[in-house]
């Protein structure tokens, strides 16, 4: 059976395992020091921990199971990275630059099962979850590459939007966000953490019950159900009258704002009779809603998408502001890289299967 990674325990997982296994509780502070503010690559490092427990852990973990495979750099400072996990499938993480700190995209599972007609991600199926370790693991990693640029920068923000479904493998996400929230590690704030979802409903009740208090962000890309089912196939399962009711519930749990994602299909959804339904479908939660605007960034395997022109994001724009809704467009990063999600793997697999 292979060993699992170190980074896959919360804090009280960690200490768990340690007494269970006969160690004294205070290893597991030292060793979580090691792993998240020290940043070592091997257990031995662990100069102040006992010959012992360096064997236990040895043992049964292992602190790195991601291969970078490739890395890509964007003049504006975005850096790509496709992972080579164990089992020898990819993955991308994305580091982004903004003015208020560094910020990563992490992916959560191998494929995606949503099918989303417009999205790079779901070009290959899903074949598996990300454990929570593989997911911590990516933050760890481009914290390590930070680390090596000698110029004492940290990872500050995450967003959960990569490759995959993020309420699809629950369980594994809460732990991660508790691994990297953990005041004596990486000490990433929840309120500087967002999850997206294309609009689980099930989820979004379990969700808000966990009391977490990082950001929600819904794909939602269509304002009524015939058109959202045409372009998502999830709504079939979760038609936007399930949706909102989810959403109700979470914003009666939480009081938080709501960021709505909406990619601007030419000729798709952008016209102002989208622009009318959505600021309709949003009104009553108005102050708790927030559109972001996505200008489409063109993937060959859909080839029917083409990016919304620069007049009808203005004016789709300007009617949602006008009826009250809060909004704004974000122009992507990393345009000269790759930018969609999924389109680096799944040009890498490509090459590999014609090689």
């Amino acid at each position: 059976m292979a060993k699992q990674s170190i980074y896959g325990l919360t804090m009280e997982q960690l200490t768990a395992w340690l007494v269970e296994n006969g160690q004294k509780r205070f290893r597991a502070e030292q060793v979580w020091d090691w792993l998240y503010k020290k940043r070592v690559k091997q257990f031995s490092d662990m100069k102040n921990v006992n010959k012992e427990t360096i064997a236990l852990l040895e043992e049964h973990f292992v602190l790195e199971t991601l291969e970078e495979e490739i890395k890509q750099v964007s003049k504006d400072g975005t850096v790509k990275f496709l992972f080579k996990l164990s089992d020898g499938n990819l993955i991308e993480t994305v580091l982004m630059r903004f003015n208020y700190g560094l910020s990563v995209c992490v992916t959560t599972q191998v494929g995606c099962n949503i099918g989303c007609t417009f999205c790079a991600s779901g070009l290959l199926r899903k074949s598996r979850d990300l454990s929570s370790g593989e997911i911590v693991e990516q933050i760890m990693n481009v914290q390590k590459h930070l680390d090596e640029q000698g110029k004492d920068e940290r990872v500050s923000h995450i967003v959960v939007m990569g490759i995959g479904e993020p309420f699809d493998n629950f369980n594994n996400l809460v732990d991660f966000i508790k691994v990297v929230n953990d005041e004596k590690g990486l000490k990433i704030g929840q309120r500087h953490i967002t999850v997206s979802t294309s609009g689980l409903a099930h989820k979004i009740y379990e969700f808000a019950d966990t009391g977490l208090q990082v950001n929600l962000a819904i794909s939602l890309h269509a304002p009524n159900n015939e058109l959202r089912t045409s372009i998502m196939k999830i709504n079939r399962a979760f038609p936007i009258e399930k949706l909102m009711q989810a959403v109700d519930y979470y914003l009666e749990k939480s009081n938080r704002r709501i960021t709505y994602e909406y990619i601007m299909l030419k000729d798709v959804n952008d016209h102002q009779e989208e622009a009318l339904q959505l600021a309709k479908l949003l009104g009553k939660k108005r102050h708790l809603s927030y559109v972001n605007l996505i200008p489409y960034n063109a993937v060959e395997e859909h080839n029917q998408y083409q990016r919304s022109n620069t007049a009808s994001i203005q004016a789709f724009y300007e009617t949602l502001k006008n009826n009250g809704i809060n909004c704004g467009v974000r122009w992507e990063n990393g345009a000269d890289i790759d930018a969609a999600c999924g389109q680096l793997r799944s040009k890498q697999i490509k090459k590999q299967k014609i090689v």
